[in-house]
């Protein structure tokens, strides 16, 4: 995998909108969460798309493009932090300078929609990582507990050579209405965390971590950038769903089509994220689905597959790396990565 460098206080990062132009909706959640980064010692540089209006953003993907572009190629440029997801990145990538990013690789961070850039940059052979998007993670940094601000801090500036992912002590699914002023950086009531559910699977496997938002994947399926056959080949697949809420039958339509590619018979291990706004009864569900479709439906009955992990559209969510290799180990029941993410 091409890596870049490791952050370090002082480093300069983009600030880009790849999608929805939410900083020009609330413009008080955006600074909050300029804030957090500047506190973590980090210089910002915002670039035309930052802070533009949302219907222009929506109306010029090539716009888009050029930031995610210029970004790449600027040398005084560390690493690039999106502002927040939205429902069309897809539409960005025919404008992308492919060679150019390849030549001067960078961090990226953000999930929902930019799925749709983690996942094909990492295609092309960079690491990007999974992780809070700073109108919605890094403005809750506050309100989200020293363990996530400790694991956030390890990821982007320890470079650790293996990192073991915990589950958080406690939860939340959203945030107050960010229309509301008083509301900035709060999230709605915390829940006790009730860990991870391991449905299947008695080995040790590891595997190059890839995924994202299952909604996401859907607009980039028969597309040019969809992954090859070949790409899948023992990857450590993780999936997680949107605040619109998939029921779990239509969550189990979208796996269905993994299953007819073949997907699950090359990927060493299947990862959940906790689902946003479920019930109890519903999360049962979601997981009796995966485990039936996988299971029996797809006559694969040692595909290590774990659900309710710390990743997705609930808060406090892990960063997780595309490209870098994780192990899991089903006995032990521990999850973690096996090497450094960035180059030191």
């Amino acid at each position: 995998m091409i890596k870049s460098v490791k952050l370090k206080p002082g480093d300069t990062v983009a600030i880009v909108s790849p999608s929805w132009g939410g900083p020009s909706v609330f413009p008080n959640v955006y600074e909050s969460g300029i804030k957090t980064l500047e506190s973590l010692g980090l210089r910002i540089k915002e670039y035309p798309s930052a802070r533009k209006e949302a219907d222009y953003l929506y109306k010029n993907p090539k716009f888009r493009a050029k930031d995610i572009n210029d970004a790449f190629a600027d040398p005084e440029v560390k690493a690039l932090f999106t502002t927040i997801g939205g429902d069309d990145s897809i539409r960005i990538l025919p404008f992308l300078d492919v060679e150019l990013i390849k030549r001067n690789p960078k961090t990226i961070i953000g999930y929902s929609d930019t799925t749709i850039l983690n996942s094909y940059l990492n295609q092309l052979g960079l690491v990007t990582l999974n992780g809070p998007a700073i109108m919605a993670g890094f403005s809750q940094w506050n309100s989200l507990g020293s363990e996530f601000q400790k694991h956030i801090r390890g990821v982007l500036f320890d470079n650790p050579e293996d990192n073991f992912y915990l589950p958080f002590p406690t939860y939340c699914e959203g945030y107050t209405d960010w229309s509301v002023p008083a509301n900035v950086g709060k999230t709605k009531e915390m829940q006790t965390n009730n860990g991870w559910n391991w449905l299947q699977g008695d080995t040790v496997v590891e595997g190059e971590l890839f995924g994202g938002c299952v909604e996401v994947f859907e607009m980039m399926k028969g597309t040019d950038y969809w992954p090859s056959k070949d790409f899948w080949e023992g990857k450590v697949f993780f999936l997680e769903t949107s605040e619109e809420k998939p029921t779990p039958d239509s969550f189990k339509y979208m796996l269905r089509n993994y299953g007819i590619m073949g997907i699950f018979d090359r990927i060493s291990a299947l990862l959940i994220g906790r689902p946003r706004d479920y019930s109890d009864k519903e999360k049962q569900e979601l997981d009796e689905n995966v485990l039936k479709l996988v299971r029996e439906e797809f006559q694969n009955s040692s595909l290590p597959i774990v659900s309710n992990m710390d990743f997705g559209h609930t808060d406090p969510q892990w960063i997780l790396p595309l490209g870098i290799r994780a192990r899991l180990d089903c006995k032990k029941k521990t999850f973690g990565l096996v090497e450094k993410i960035f180059n030191d």
